[in-house]
């Protein structure tokens, strides 16, 4: 969800110049929320929290309305009512939420074949090769977003330009329901406005350096010497910030993302002491993580897990394994000796478990004494109980325990692997 509250929306006029551009970057408004005032329009104009589990949940989508009272993802439920008293929470869909992404990324791929989706509700096009079907790319992009609007119902940002980067910052100064073009021409005048922390990859640690500096805006970036930057963000971050300052970024529209990352994570409704539960729990996560590993034909090379305490310090460890696995016996094996290692002074809001370092996995190429031949052999039942059954029908019992109510809300879902 980005931050933006809209107010501060910059929209191009229908005969805006798009000489020089070729990419577009696609935003869904508020997408979750989108989603429920679709389902339910007596939402629609209220300010809307999808959320769960009331005071303890993680907001994971606000509507516009409730994001000029301050509403912003990732923050507590409860802080966001105290922020907005009168907003109406609804617990998230999920399934629906990825029903309506893929019609949405179907309609993309009706424009073109090189789309890049980069979560659920954003993606990438690359239309340099569908001028001569659809028009220029400004005329493609608002046949689009009324193409959208018409066929699910929803409504989109898209930003224009002649790169990735300047093409999401646009999309984010057009939401919410805008288009903004960036011609090539003027890409040096349109960066050279923007403040510091609008450049991708400048998140707020990054700002803060560059900011005590006397660095604010994209023209300060173009303005100092590149060791004051080298010295405030490391070299290679500083050479990054550089060239996207000047508009240089060759970065291609990739039609075919590879995940750098696999996790699933719990909120509790109530604060979990009990390490016996927290072990269920992490086997548990770790049994949902290898499955997607196996449907995505991956395995991980390293094996992370995250534990937020009750007063919010969040801890994670990692472990680089011998070999790769998607085993999920291995997995929570992993995860329960880092959960170990941990001092945990207090109890535990939430826990989670990823798989990192991505690799394909070679079926074809098994060691001579495969040591998880057995769990291997338990993954697979359980794949497939669960495609007959559902996800929750059948588990470890070494996954089961006092389960406490407990809630998820992921904070960042992607589309299921295809």
């Amino acid at each position: 969800m980005g931050r933006g509250d809209g107010r501060d929306r910059i929209v191009s006029a229908d005969d805006a110049d798009d000489t020089g551009t070729r990419i577009l970057h696609v935003d869904m408004d508020a997408f979750y929320a989108a989603v429920e005032v679709l389902d339910d329009p007596s939402l629609k104009g209220k300010p809307l929290i999808v959320g769960g589990m009331e005071g303890r949940g993680v907001v994971s989508s606000a509507s516009y309305e409730a994001r000029r009272f301050g509403v912003r993802s990732a923050m507590s439920v409860g802080q966001a009512l105290r922020l907005c008293p009168n907003a109406v929470v609804v617990t998230p869909h999920f399934d629906r939420y990825v029903t309506l992404s893929r019609q949405v990324m179907a309609l993309f791929h009706e424009v073109t074949p090189l789309v890049e989706p980069l979560s659920i509700d954003e993606a990438f096009l690359d239309v340099s090769g569908a001028r001569r079907l659809w028009g220029s790319p400004g005329r493609i992009a608002r046949d689009l977003r009324a193409r959208v609007r018409e066929r699910t119902g929803l409504v989109c940002s898209i930003g224009v330009a002649s790169t990735k980067h300047v093409a999401k910052m646009a999309s984010t100064l057009a939401k919410p329901d805008g288009l903004l073009i960036v011609s090539g021409p003027d890409n040096a005048a349109f960066l050279a406005a923007r403040p510091v922390r609008a450049l991708w990859g400048v998140g707020p640690k990054a700002a803060e350096a560059l900011e005590a500096r006397g660095i604010r805006s994209v023209a300060d970036v173009l303005a100092t010497p590149r060791a004051v930057l080298d010295r405030a963000l490391g070299a290679a971050t500083g050479e990054r910030i550089s060239q996207l300052a000047r508009g240089v970024d060759p970065r291609e529209v990739e039609t075919h993302r590879v995940e750098k990352s696999v996790g699933h994570e719990e909120t509790f409704l109530e604060d979990i002491a009990d390490p016996t539960v927290l072990r269920a729990e992490l086997r548990r996560l770790a049994d949902r993580v290898a499955a997607r590993l196996r449907e995505a034909g991956l395995s991980a090379a390293t094996i992370a897990i995250k534990v937020r305490k009750a007063d919010f310090t969040t801890l994670s460890r990692s472990q680089t394994l011998a070999e790769p696995t998607q085993v999920g016996q291995r997995i929570g094996e992993v995860a329960v000796e880092l959960f170990g290692r941990l001092d945990l002074d207090q109890p535990i809001r939430l826990v989670g478990v990823r798989g990192e370092n991505l690799r394909a996995s070679d079926g074809s190429v098994l060691a001579l004494w495969d040591d998880d031949a057995e769990w291997r052999r338990i993954d697979e039942a359980l794949d497939d109980a669960h495609a007959r059954f559902g996800r929750g029908a059948v588990t470890r019992a070494s996954a089961l325990g006092v389960r406490r109510g407990l809630g998820a809300l992921p904070g960042s879902p992607r589309l299921p692997f295809q």
